[in-house]
């Protein structure tokens, strides 16, 4: 008798814990849109920027700064790899500044893309921008720089609003071509 008890008890859980474990598994996820034929900013890699054409690109971002008499940025400009080819800060940009606009051309030349995508990803509430990359700035003001089709190095800028900053940023990167 006790056997069968036993052996009853041992059928019932068997019967309920498979029944629980259905009940956990998780549904599928859910489907991701399809599979596109092309890499959205898949822009080839050309020639990195040089140190000459790199500041022919933040003489442009100034004279679109000082049309504005109160604003004061740094301005980085980095190589395809994110690597910092020629920097400058004007005068009475905010010491802050000076990195962060090392990491929105880091950002814009290793994403291949304007920094203003992941800040409309972040506002939108998808946070899991900040797990792609350390040094991904999500701020507007940062630009890649694309001659003849390929990303030669980016742009970035701050010391302002974001929307200053990408106004100035974008006047340099507006240069290439």
């Amino acid at each position: 008798m006790r056997l069968l008890t036993t052996a009853f008890i041992f059928a019932v859980c068997l019967c309920l814990g498979g029944g629980a474990l259905a009940q956990t598994t998780p549904p599928p996820p859910p489907a991701a849109g399809g599979t596109p034929e092309t890499l959205p900013f898949g822009i080839p890699i050309g020639t990195p920027i040089t140190a000459a054409h790199a500041q022919q690109v933040v003489n442009a971002v100034l004279a679109e700064a000082h049309k504005h008499p109160a604003w004061a940025f740094a301005i980085s400009v980095v190589e395809p790899s994110g690597d910092l080819v020629y920097f400058y800060k004007m005068d009475n940009a905010q010491y802050a500044s000076t990195k962060i606009s090392q990491g929105k051309a880091y950002t814009a030349a290793r994403f291949r893309r304007e920094t203003r995508a992941f800040y409309n990803l972040f506002e939108t509430g998808h946070t899991y921008v900040s797990t792609l990359d350390p040094n991904l700035v999500a701020s507007p003001g940062g630009f890649p720089l694309v001659e003849n089709g390929k990303i030669i190095g980016a742009v970035g800028c701050s010391g302002g609003t974001g929307d200053q900053d990408a106004t100035v940023c974008g006047a340099g990167a507006a240069t290439v071509h």
